[in-house]
């Protein structure tokens, strides 16, 4: 049986399957090292942005078909590796085709820690614009349509107002994991929004 932390892998699942939206957060933390590295050995040319963004879109996916999952085919971290390899594929043809002779733009602070030349990112940030300007009651309804990977951090950000290091410590999450959900948060809220203006 494969195992991690206090709980068993097929016992996260079953959780999972049946909604239990903490069961797939423990299978985010369980996996997403893995997951992690397996992208960056995969596809050499992605950085540290666009892999983690794969990882949290491979995540929501893996969350939507979660009932799909047979773990008598396979493990789920070999399913997860399957859903981030297409993931990834369709992310490089989708830039290939915005961009077809652009270099990789990097939009995070860890591109520029790490040396490459970062560039701020243009787009609206939902997040800090609800922040500033809706109230606590629009927020909450933005928040509360999140995925549960996402919603707690979000709350915390947007309602709390705390910082992303802050978020980190008291949820006890790596930085970058508070980083990623909060940037895939705003593309859902981005995308909630949108629909509504355009209904």
């Amino acid at each position: 049986m494969e195992k991690t932390g206090s709980k068993p892998i097929d016992e996260l699942i079953v959780l999972a399957k049946g909604g239990n939206g903490l069961a797939f957060t423990a299978l985010w933390d369980r996996h997403i090292g893995q997951l992690s590295n397996y992208l960056k050995t995969k596809f050499g040319n992605l950085g540290t942005y666009e892999v983690e963004d794969i990882c949290s879109r491979s995540f929501e996916k893996a969350f939507r078909q979660i009932h799909t999952f047979d773990p008598s085919r396979s493990q789920f971290l070999t399913w997860l590796c399957v859903i981030a390899r297409n993931t990834a594929l369709d992310s490089m043809e989708q830039d290939r085709r915005v961009h077809p002779k652009s270099q990789i733009v990097y939009l995070d602070d860890e591109a520029q820690n790490s040396g490459m030349e970062g560039i701020a990112d243009q787009t609206s940030d939902a997040l800090n614009s609800l922040i500033s300007t809706e109230d606590e009651e629009e927020k909450t309804k933005y928040i509360e349509c999140l995925p549960e990977l996402y919603r707690e951090v979000a709350r915390r950000r947007m309602i709390d107002g705390m910082k992303y290091n802050e978020i980190a410590e008291a949820m006890d999450l790596e930085l970058n994991t508070v980083k990623t959900r909060i940037r895939r948060a705003k593309k859902i809220i981005d995308e909630l929004r949108k629909e509504e203006d355009d209904v």
